[in-house]
C-alpha cells in the first residue's frame, strides 16, 4: 500500500497528540516536568525492520506492550534502550542505581508509564478517526522489537509497522524511546481510509 508524506504526517500529528496528552497526564502523576515529542515517523515492512541497522529493534530492549482489537487490530509497544529504561526509573522512582529494590521498581514504573502512553497515543489515533478499539493489559518483556513483532505475525514479513521514534525530556534530560505499531493485515488501509475522511 502506498503511503504518501501527507498521509504520515496526519499519523504524525494523532501520534503527537497522543502523547502530548500522556506528558500531562505523567506529569500531575510525578509532579516532574515531562516534555514528550516524535520528531521521527516512519512506515516499514516487518522484513524492512528486520534489515534495519538499529539496536533498539535488533537486541533485547525493555519493552512493554498491548494487544489491541476492533475496526483495527494489532500491537503497540514502547521500547526503551538499556540506558534510557533504567535514567527513567531512576528519576521517576528516586531510587539509585545500588537500591536492590530497583529491579522491581523498574518493570511496574515502566509498565505504568508505557501503559499511559500508549492508551494515549491509541486514544488518539480512534478519537480522531472515530474507530473503536479494545486493548489488553499490559506486558512487559525485555525482547528486540523484531521478535515481537514477528511474534504478532509470523507468516507475513510484508505486514506493516509504523515507527515512530520518542523523545522524553525529563528534568533537563533526553531519553530515547521508540513506540511501534504493528497493524494486522487491512488495518492499516482501514486506518489511511478513516485519516483520509478527517475534516481538515
Amino acid at each position: 500500500m502506498d503511503i504518501g508524506e501527507e498521509e504520515l504526517d496526519i499519523l504524525k500529528e494523532l501520534i503527537n497528540i497522543g502523547v502530548g496528552r500522556a506528558a500531562g497526564m505523567l506529569n500531575e502523576m510525578t509532579g516532574c516536568t515531562i516534555r514528550l515529542s516524535v520528531p521521527t515517523i516512519r512506515l516499514l515492512t516487518v522484513k524492512e525492520l528486520a534489515d534495519a541497522n538499529n539496536s533498539v529493534v535488533n537486541e533485547d530492549v525493555a519493552t512493554v506492550s498491548l494487544s489491541f482489537n476492533g475496526s483495527l487490530s494489532g500491537l503497540s509497544v514502547l521500547a526503551f534502550p538499556p540506558e534510557s529504561a533504567a535514567a527513567l526509573v531512576m528519576l521517576l522512582s528516586g531510587e539509585s542505581e545500588e537500591s536492590p529494590e530497583l529491579d522491581a521498581i523498574s518493570t511496574e514504573t515502566l509498565k505504568e508509564v508505557s501503559n499511559i502512553v500508549l492508551n494515549c497515543v491509541m486514544g488518539s489515533i480512534a478519537n480522531h478517526l472515530r474507530q473503536h478499539l479494545t486493548y489488553t493489559l499490559p506486558r512487559y518483556q525485555e525482547i528486540s522489537v523484531l521478535k515481537l513483532s514477528r511474534s504478532v505475525s509470523p507468516q507475513h514479513e510484508e505486514e506493516l509497522a509504523i515507527l515512530a521514534d520518542t523523545h522524553f525530556n525529563l528534568e533537563e534530560k533526553e531519553i530515547d524511546g521508540r513506540i511501534l505499531l504493528i497493524l494486522e493485515v487491512g488495518s492499516l488501509e482501514s486506518l489511511m481510509s478513516a485519516a483520509r475522511e478527517m475534516p481538515p
